[in-house]
């Protein structure tokens, strides 16, 4: 694994900024946009992804690195879940929803991965050097 200096060195984080810009294009436009309560809470949900992703890094911990990629994680199917009323409410289209769905899903699964990575390495946080 490369030497990660910064939370935007982190794929994760890249991929789930990513995934907030496609939510929000999806989000602001047609009958999506004007159901404000499931606009506004699958774009919260999607920007808490990277959101807990930096504060994780950011907090020098790797214990609390690990607490706020599971964080990170439960936001990804907090998003999935979201998307699924999206499809049946007819807000995004079959083509839509599986393309974002997968995006979810792959950020779920490298955050995933760099939690395993982090349980497994020696590595400790700045915090702990």
């Amino acid at each position: 694994m490369a030497k990660i200096r910064k939370f935007e060195d982190i794929e994760s984080w890249k991929r789930a900024r990513k995934l907030a810009n496609e939510v929000y294009k999806v989000t602001a436009t047609g009958s999506f946009a004007r159901d404000f309560g499931l606009r506004d809470q699958i774009r919260r949900a999607a920007v808490s992804i990277l959101s807990n992703i930096a504060e994780g890094f950011e907090r020098g911990g790797d214990k609390e690195f690990l607490q706020m990629l599971s964080v990170a994680k439960g936001s990804c199917g907090e998003t999935r879940a979201q998307l699924y009323v999206a499809l049946d409410q007819a807000y995004i289209s079959p083509a839509e929803f599986q393309a974002l769905l997968d995006s979810t899903t792959k950020v779920s699964q490298l955050v995933s991965g760099l939690m395993r990575y982090l349980r497994q390495s020696e590595l400790r946080g700045n915090k702990y050097r």
